[in-house]
Formats: C-alpha cells, structure tokens, sequence
C-alpha cells in the first residue's frame, strides 16, 4: 500500500452526482480480452439522484435507487441502467419533491395541505423508505433490490423493470433487515434484523428464507425466524450492517451505535427528522459479541467482550478445532462513521476531505477467536490455542470473556472496506484471501488484495480513477482459490470516457480487460454477478 495517491484535481466529487437512465443498452469499448467464462451480467445498486428539483438529498445514502447491467455475451458487453420504481422515487418525480424521508434527508410536509391535515398525516405515523439503493440478492427463483428497512423490491434483472415492493413485517417479526444476507448452496437466505422481543424490549432476530419450492410458491412467505439475539439495552439497539455464519454458528457483533427509538418515534411525529438524527453512542458499553447454534437456532449465553468498534462488513467467519475464526472491517472507537458520509464532506476539497478524516475513526482488518469450549476455572488464561493467530480470549473474575483481535491490515486513514471472497467454494470456511475496495480518506481509489494468513497485500491502483467493490467471479476450469477475476466499475471523470468495466486477475490484480462507457456512473455499493 505504498502507493497513497492524492487527488488535488477533486475528480471524486463526479461519483456524487446524478445521472439519467438510458432507454436502452450502450455498447462498450473493449480492450483486452472478455474471458469466456463470464456469460452471465454483473448488477450493481447504488444513488443515481442526488436532488429533486431544488430539494438536495444530504447523506451518501440518500439519493435514489438505480440499477446498473454490465451483459456479457460472445466476447463483448453492453451496459445498462434504471431507476427502481420505488414508492419513494415514484412519488418524487410526480411532486417534484422530496416526499419520503430517507436516511439523511427529511421529507417535510406537502406545503398545500392545511395544518389539520397536516396533523392527521403525522397521526397515521411514520412511511419508511423503500429506496433499495444498497445490494441486490437472490430469493428463489426471484432477485431483490434490497436497502436495510422492511421493505425489499423485486426487480427483472433482465429488462431492469420494478415488479413489486414486498414488505417482510407481513412474514417474520422483524423492524429491518440487512442488506448483507447469507445464501447457502441450495439457495436458503439467511438475514438478521432487530425486533421487538419479549416484554417489550428489543432483541434481534436471525431470520431463514427457504430456497425455491417445489410446488413455485413464494419462498418468502415461508419465511421463519431461526433464532433471537438479546439487546444490550432495552429501547435502545444496536445499528447491524451484516453478521458471520460459519457452518453450524451465527456470530452477531453488537456494537455501541445505538438507534435510540423513544428518539425515532418521538421525533418523526413532532418535527422534520431524519434516521441519522436517532443514532447515539453508548460510550461505556464497548462492544458485546454474541454466537448461536444454527440448527436448530440456539441462543449461547456467554459473555463475550471487546473494545468498541464501529463494524459494517463481516469478511468471513469459519469453525476450526473448536474455535469460531471471524474476520471484520472494523472501525476503531464507538463514534458511528455515517457522520462522516454526509455527502457535502465527500464532495469537498482534497485538503477538507482529509482533514475530515484525520478525526473520523480509524479502520482495520482485524482477526477475532471465540472459543467454543468454556470452563469456569480458565480464569486469567488465553482460552485461544490455534497456532497461527495472535487473537486471544481471556476470562475474567465475572465470567466475561474478554477478545483480543489479531490485527490484518491496518493503515492510516487507509480502509480495506467492502470485502468480498471467493463465498461459493470459501464462504464459512478456513480461506486465504480477501478482496476489497481501499478508501483513501472515505475516497475509494484502489482495489486491494489480502492475504490474511501471511498479511501479504497487492493493489490495482490508477491515478484519478475511482473504482468499487469489487466481486470475485471463478473460472470453472480453476482450482485455486484466487483463480479468478474480479469486476468493479471504475470511474474515470477525466478521461475520454468516463467510466468502465475493469476485469482483473484475482491472482495478481493486473488488468485483464476493460469496456469502457460514452457515460459517466455514479458511486455503487454492492451487487453480484448473475451468472
């Protein structure tokens, strides 16, 4: 990582700007190769509208869903993009106003309706957003765009039309669910939400979303709840982004960014308020980690304790010799890092940028053991014996299990963040490597590659390009675990053509093709290759 790249000329701040959808796929300009096992489509979601009329949106996570399509087909691709008809957007465009509050930005009241109409709106209670602008996954047969509330969109991932928006608090008590599912071979989706639990507190549930059924049904009205997670606090839950599942273990991390819901509700109903209004730090609480049996859903009660982090990404979580092994992007402290995505930040100047981040949290890849087996009289000692990490598990005289990580990779202002692996042969299994999109300042500029039994790192890295997460397809004809390419979507605001499609070799990062777009794309989060 020896290369830190500035970025004085500011060419990050196209990634935040609006762009239109097109009528109909573009062709790409390729150089390099297409290698002929990718047949299928990369999808992507991410804001495609930053403002309505004169109203801006304000967060990173605000502006409104759009779908991206990179085709692959005999040797070429073809690029295509759409808004998600989302009630949020739909009902945007037809007032030409920010109607539905999202995570940053308020809605405020239609300003032709009287004040007593104007109560009774408030009086019905709140309308959450269904602005899918975060991932895309598979459920059955059928793929849905999916943000982190309770609504999911399901999309055509062929001609990228909206069919319908599906409310999950119909099928399992949950208030949310991530956007960061786990998908098992047979197509089983797993996810996590926070709920009400028993005698009125909150509690968070793991919920199992069976694979396609054999009389075609809807799987999700199959939907259970597999087993619950307590709340450190009762009204107060932690933000989840994503958790770990190995083969027989779920690993919940429950960090000190609470949502403090007497805020949420009160707030909502009395004055323009947004969700990141209700987050808080819990600054004694440090952070709480939690494992439970998979099947059937068991719920084990040890106390297992950290120093606080901020946490959005599991890496993966695998069993070995009796130990739970979870990799995380971490974020160092109990401040949320969301604070630091608004999006006027991202858009400043290079020097602002970074200075912004010299006082934001600090991230690191780190390395957490849990142990499986505990005896009460192991007090004082490292219960962790695997010999190849530094990580430890002290107990303590109360019974709290103390963690220590081993730290992977840590820079300054540096994030190895959206991570990805090889998930179809490795995912929940003892792996090498880990793929992510480097943050230089918040600012993504790199593609990075770690080795996290040996630390070894590799970067792809241009100057004045701005690529994102990057997904891991594997040649069928390969056997290593790395023996494979990587997709990410690359803009490149001063170049003739302003964005493309990167292919790398997973093995080493070097170029392996590109297509490149007449269009510029905005900032992405996460999606999948459809193969």
């Amino acid at each position: 990582f020896a290369n830190r790249f500035e970025h004085p000329a500011g060419g990050y701040k196209k990634i935040f700007e609006t762009c239109d959808e097109l009528s109909e796929p573009l062709p790409t300009t390729i150089t390099g190769r297409i290698p002929s096992f990718l047949k299928g489509c990369l999808l992507r979601l991410g804001p495609g509208l930053f403002e309505i009329g004169d109203e801006p949106f304000y967060h990173l996570f605000d502006g409104q869903a759009i779908i991206h399509k990179f085709d692959f087909k005999n040797g070429q691709v073809a690029y295509f993009r759409k808004f998600v008809r989302t009630d949020s957007y739909v009902r945007a465009i037809t007032e030409k106003r920010v109607v539905i509050t999202e995570f940053g930005t308020c809605a405020y009241p239609d300003p032709c309706k009287n004040i007593f109409s104007r109560f009774f709106s408030y009086f019905k209670g709140v309308e959450v957003t269904d602005n899918c602008l975060v991932n895309i996954y598979p459920i059955g047969e059928d793929f849905y765009a999916t943000t982190e509330t309770n609504y999911i969109t399901k999309v055509n991932t062929d001609t990228l039309e909206t069919l319908k928006k599906v409310d999950m608090c119909n099928y399992v008590n949950i208030n949310g669910l991530t956007a960061h599912p786990h998908i098992e071979k047979d197509g089983t989706v797993y996810n996590i939400g926070n709920c009400m639990g028993k005698g009125a507190t909150l509690a968070y549930n793991i919920v199992r979303i069976p694979p396609t059924q054999k009389d075609k049904s809807d799987p999700i009205e199959k939907s259970k709840v597999v087993v619950q997670f307590p709340s450190a606090e009762r009204f107060k839950p932690s933000y989840v982004h994503s958790f770990g599942m190995s083969q027989n273990y779920f690993v919940f991390v429950e960090t000190p960014v609470k949502i403090n819901l007497l805020k949420f509700l009160s707030a909502w109903s009395i004055r323009g308020s947004n969700y990141m209004d209700c987050f808080e730090s819990n600054e004694t609480q440090g952070t709480l980690f939690h494992i439970a049996k998979k099947d059937p859903g068991e719920y084990i009660d040890h106390k297992f304790k950290g120093a606080a982090i901020g946490l959005f990404h599991h890496i993966n979580t695998y069993e070995d010799q009796g130990f739970i092994v979870f990799d995380l992007c971490a974020w160092k402290g109990f401040e949320f890092v969301y604070n630091y995505l608004w999006l006027a930040n991202l858009r400043a100047n290079w020097d602002e940028v970074k200075k912004a981040a010299m006082i934001a949290p600090q991230p690191e890849v780190r390395r957490y053991v849990i142990p499986l087996d505990i005896y009460k009289e192991e007090q004082g000692k490292n219960l962790v014996s695997l010999p190849y990490t530094t990580a430890t598990a002290v107990m303590h005289a109360d019974g709290t299990i103390w963690l220590e990580p081993e730290v992977l990779f840590s820079g300054p202002r540096q994030a190895f963040e959206f991570p990805q692996i090889n998930y179809k042969m490795y995912g929940s299994k003892n792996y090498t490597y880990a793929y992510a999109l480097g943050l230089n300042h918040f600012i993504p500029d790199r593609i990075c590659k770690l080795n996290v039994k040996t630390k070894e790192t590799w970067v792809w890295q241009e100057p004045d390009s701005y690529p994102s997460e990057p997904l891991y397809v594997q040649n069928p004809d390969g056997a290593d675990e790395d023996d494979g390419v990587l997709l990410t979507i690359v803009a490149a605001p001063g170049s003739q053509r302003p964005a493309y499609l990167l292919i790398l070799n997973a093995k080493d990062l070097s170029e392996v093709a590109r297509a490149e777009v007449e269009c510029s794309i905005p900032v992405t989060f996460h999606g999948m290759y459809k193969s």
